[in-house]
Parts: structure tokens; sequence; C-alpha cells
């Protein structure tokens, strides 16, 4: 089923690299227009190169998803070029330290829930009454096995993503007497622009075959495998899906991972 996304439109925050990435070289390659924004100008600039280079449609804008401002302008910019916009994918996201209760910050608090759950209020909040009106959307927040499971993520990280997950569910019921649909994809572990030191520390480190051990598919996930099943949502495959949070982890939210338990 190639083309699935012919002559609809999707905004993806977070497109510089990862998952965001992957996801609109994925689009691309669908049929999709797109609207690229990320903080990483230079990443930006890359992608939409490459997506150029194949004949795709493509406009990049540098914006911080935490300012509603820019979000707003970003909104703004995607309907004057497009008309009309079919799917919003709330990439962009931080992962903050990993710190003792002790030592954590008010300000690295503030600053993760303003990225990944204030930048997903804010999209939703420019871009939901323009879907209304038309009665169809759909809206993909980039949440984490972090927001379903502890030990896979910081404290402040952790428990935004669990507030995503949370808003995806309340925000799907609000709208989906209006045909819109909101559902979110919770990622395991994956080589991302974000997690990138913990891979190389762990190759570093001889400890490379150990990474993803405690999933039950022994293995990390690329980026790709994610924008997939990111893709699935975006499509009319998923018409009668709204409000669910999808694990994409190989397994490692299926089971408890006891010592000793798992080969």
């Amino acid at each position: 089923m190639a083309h699935r996304l012919n002559g609809k439109n999707a905004i993806i925050t977070g497109a510089a690299n990862g998952i965001g990435r992957a996801s609109a070289l994925l689009f691309a390659s669908e049929g999709a227009n797109l609207v690229l924004a990320d903080v990483n100008e230079t990443g930006l600039l890359q992608v939409e190169k490459e997506i150029q280079s194949k004949g795709g449609k493509v406009i990049i804008r540098k914006t911080d998803v935490s300012s509603e401002e820019e979000i707003k302008a970003l909104i703004n910019l995607a309907l004057e070029k497009f008309i009309n916009i079919d799917i919003l994918i709330n990439n962009a996201g931080i992962s903050g330290g990993l710190y003792a209760l002790e030592d954590q910050e008010s300000e690295e608090w503030h600053k993760v829930y303003d990225v990944n759950v204030m930048g997903p209020v804010y999209a939703i909040k420019h871009i939901i009454a323009h879907m209304k009106s038309r009665r169809q959307g759909s809206i993909i927040n980039i949440a984490s096995v972090a927001g379903i499971m502890s030990g896979a993520g910081g404290n402040a990280y952790s428990a935004s993503k669990a507030a995503l997950i949370n808003f995806t569910k309340t925000s799907a019921c609000e709208v989906g007497a209006y045909n819109v649909r909101i559902n979110a994809i919770c990622p395991g572990l994956i080589e991302t622009g974000m997690t990138q030191p913990f891979f190389e520390w762990a190759r570093s480190s001889g400890k490379e075959n150990q990474l993803g051990k405690y999933c039950e598919l022994k293995r990390a996930a690329s980026p790709e495998e994610v924008a997939w099943a990111i893709l699935f949502l975006a499509s009319d495959e998923s018409s009668y899906m709204t409000g669910q949070a999808i694990p994409v982890d190989g397994g490692i939210t299926a089971s408890m991972s006891i010592p000793g338990r798992k080969i």
C-alpha cells in the first residue's frame, strides 16, 4: 500500500534527527507534504535537502516548542502554505538529567515539562479548531515507555511522558466526536540524538552486546522502526483508533525484568 499519505499535509516537530527525521523521510516517500520544525536548524536543512532531492515538498522552520508564540507561528505558516493540515506529529522532546531526588532543581523540571508536555499542548491548542472544522485529522504524540514504567528515564522525563500519555487520552475523548484522532507512541530503547551518549558509552565500555537485553527482542531499535508505527497511526488504516498509547519497545513493557528470569 504505497503512497498512503498522498495529498496529505503533515507537521512534524523535532524533525532534525532521530525518530522525527525518520518519520519525515518515510512520510515524504508515502506522498505527504511536510512542515518540519526543530531547534536544530542545521539538521533541518539537511533533512530538507534530502527530501527535496527525491522530489518531496517540504517547508522548514526553526522552532522552540516550549514557546507558545513560536508554535503558533509554525501552525500559521503550515496553514498559509498548505491551507489544510491533516497530521500533526508532536515528536520534539528532551531527556533532562539523571539526578537524585534531593539534587533535582525546579528549573530542570520546568524545562523538561515545557518541551515534553507544553509543546504538544500548544501545538494541539492551535491546530485543533482547524481539524474540528474539517472533521478530520490525526495527531500522534511521541511519549515513551518511561511514561508507563519506572527505570526507563529520570524522574522529570518519566513524569513528563506519563503526563503526555494522559493528555493524549483526555484530549482524544474531547475531540473524538469531530472525527479527530489523537494517539501516542511509546518508544523503548531507540538510538537517537537524545540517547546517543548512552550508546557511545556502551560501545566504548565493551557493553554494546547488553543493549536491549531486558526487552523480549534482545536489542535496541532504529528510529525507522518507530516511524513505521507512526505512519500507521497517521494513515487511514488506523481510522478506528484514538486515545491509545502504543508501546514500540521490543516487548519490554510486556513482562517484569526479574533478574535471572530471562535468557
